[in-house]
């Protein structure tokens, strides 16, 4: 039988509500098919959010191996023997959804109402919408063809959560993000943590890869003691610092700028009571200098003049501590919030100077885990709140990728209007993700465990509906996977015989011991 081109799968059996229903199917139903229900003003779509294969002959109570063989073979005989289920999360009129809006039925559908498979055009309709700020993301896990498209207005304005356990794609997703981000000429800004994108093809000259810098003389005397190392129980030097770090030592730049905050730092400790405390600030200071002279660098104007308009910028984060890293970050987070307010109140006619970034940026924090923790007050956590809070307001999205979500800031994780999930095992992560988000239900929470590499569940408001995705594939990342240790050795072992080989073709004969 046929609705309108959509194939009959089942009947709708039990208790039916106007948000939820059962129904009994013709075929086992995966997880994340979309179905058609035609009741109340007209045809309803549905997702499937769990399903169930039984046997009344092979039932729990099955005592032994005989019993359950001789059960097989009646199962198999009889074809009423299955029973597959589904059980249906209802989503909305599917014309109000092909206009992207979600409009519940009042009351709930009769027992008995047949149930459709969703076509492709119907679902082409609400999953791929036109409009260049839409871009294909994948397709859709169960129906792969049907492309699966996202709304990157809505991801800058309403920022976005990227979640799953290690190995499922949240680089993969990244990346395939900044790629068509590039395409459209957008402006990103990718805060690098293990070097995952260096190496990543955007075409066109579309990327501008940096290694972090800061600038000390731009920084608090605070910040610059976690730079330089201090101990924040070390009051003393703390102290030193503090009056060593004048305005007018700010002015010197380059070299000077270090002789005369060492000159500063001595000059305070001739107090007999932070003598001691001064050498010791020398001593940081000097070791700062030595070990991190191409990351601190006291002459370069404004770090923040390097990021480009219109490019991926890939600020490498690899060769910094977590505290310079969390200082970094920190840093770009305030001056692009600082820049984008300007502009925004530059279109007002209220300031005069050109901000940098006229447009609107997204910015992507790696392993939010570590720089915006749960338990924990860091400088790019207080700065990430408040983008993510004021963001929405002046242009300047967020998107924070992890794989720990029980380890981020429940306030800030709670304000991503926006989700990928990939597959998560831990369940005090997925109870995290649960109590911050209310775009996922908790059906497909407890999908999470089952979802392979490569898929996940796309919720909130950059898609019209929660939609099982099959995400492509970014084939020109080098980096980023597991090191392949059996090649590598092998390939080491193949070269040093080589070179064995080459340097006794040199030594005459008689003169190699086989010993």
């Amino acid at each position: 039988m046929n609705n309108n081109n959509n194939e009959e799968l089942g009947i709708l059996i039990g208790v039916a509500k106007p948000d939820q229903v059962t129904f009994e199917s013709k075929r086992p139903v995966s997880i994340g098919e979309y179905v058609i229900l035609n009741y109340g003003k007209g045809k309803v779509l549905g997702l499937v959010e769990s399903s169930s294969i039984s046997s009344d002959a092979l039932g729990n109570g099955i005592r032994n191996y005989e019993e359950a063989h001789e059960s097989k073979i009646v199962a198999s005989e009889n074809r009423r023997d299955k029973s597959f289920k589904g059980h249906v999360r209802i989503l909305g009129y599917l014309d109000e959804l092909k206009r992207c809006k979600a409009i519940l039925p009042a009351l709930p559908p009769e027992p008995g109402t047949e149930v459709y498979e969703a076509s492709a055009q119907d679902l082409t309709a609400i999953f791929a919408p036109a409009g260049d700020e839409w871009i294909r993301i994948g397709t859709l896990l169960r129906n792969t063809e049907v492309d699966a498209r996202v709304n990157v207005d809505k991801i800058v304005s309403r920022h976005l959560a990227v979640l799953a356990m290690t190995g499922m794609g949240k680089s993969n997703l990244v990346s395939l993000l900044a790629k068509e981000i590039a395409r459209i000429n957008g402006t990103m800004v990718v805060f690098d943590y293990h070097d995952d994108y260096s190496t990543l093809d955007m075409g066109n000259n579309n990327s501008n890869l940096m290694d972090a810098r800061i600038n000390p003389r731009l920084l608090s005397a605070d910040k610059l003691a976690e730079v330089i190392e201090i101990q924040e129980n070390a009051s003393n030097q703390m102290h030193v610092l503090r009056v060593a770090f004048t305005e007018e030592v700010k002015q010197r730049k380059g070299d000077d700028f270090w002789d005369a905050l060492i000159n500063a730092v001595a000059a305070a400790g001739a107090d007999k009571a932070y003598r001691e405390a001064a050498a010791k600030v020398v001593d940081k200071i000097d070791d700062a200098r030595r070990k991190f002279h191409n990351i601190l660098d006291p002459g370069m104007s404004d770090p923040l003049a390097l990021v480009k308009n219109g490019k991926i910028n890939v600020i490498n984060l690899v060769e910094l501590t977590e505290r310079q890293a969390n200082i970094a970050v920190s840093f770009y987070l305030e001056e692009l919030l600082d820049d984008r307010k300007k502009a925004t109140r530059q279109k007002k006619g209220h300031v005069k100077s050109p901000p940098m970034f006229p447009a609107p940026v997204l910015v992507v924090i790696e392993e939010a885990h570590v720089f915006i923790p749960r338990d924990e007050d860091t400088d790019t956590k207080y700065f990430a709140s408040k983008v993510a809070r004021e963001g929405r307001k002046f242009g300047l999205g967020l998107v924070i990728v992890s794989q720990r979500p029980r380890g981020i800031d429940a306030n800030i994780l709670s304000q991503m209007g926006s989700l990928a999930v990939m597959r998560m095992i831990q369940q005090d992560d997925q109870a995290h993700v649960s109590a911050a988000s209310e775009a996922l239900s908790r059906d497909l929470i407890d999908q999470l465990t089952s979802l392979n590499p490569g898929e996940a569940i796309f919720a909130g408001q950059w898609v019209n509906l929660p939609t099982f995705v099959k995400v492509d594939e970014v084939k020109e990342r080098k980096i980023g996977g597991d090191q392949k240790a059996v090649e590598e050795w092998s390939r080491l072992a193949a070269m040093k015989q080589v070179a064995k080989e080459s340097s006794e073709s040199y030594v005459p004969s008689g003169y190699i011991h086989d010993g």
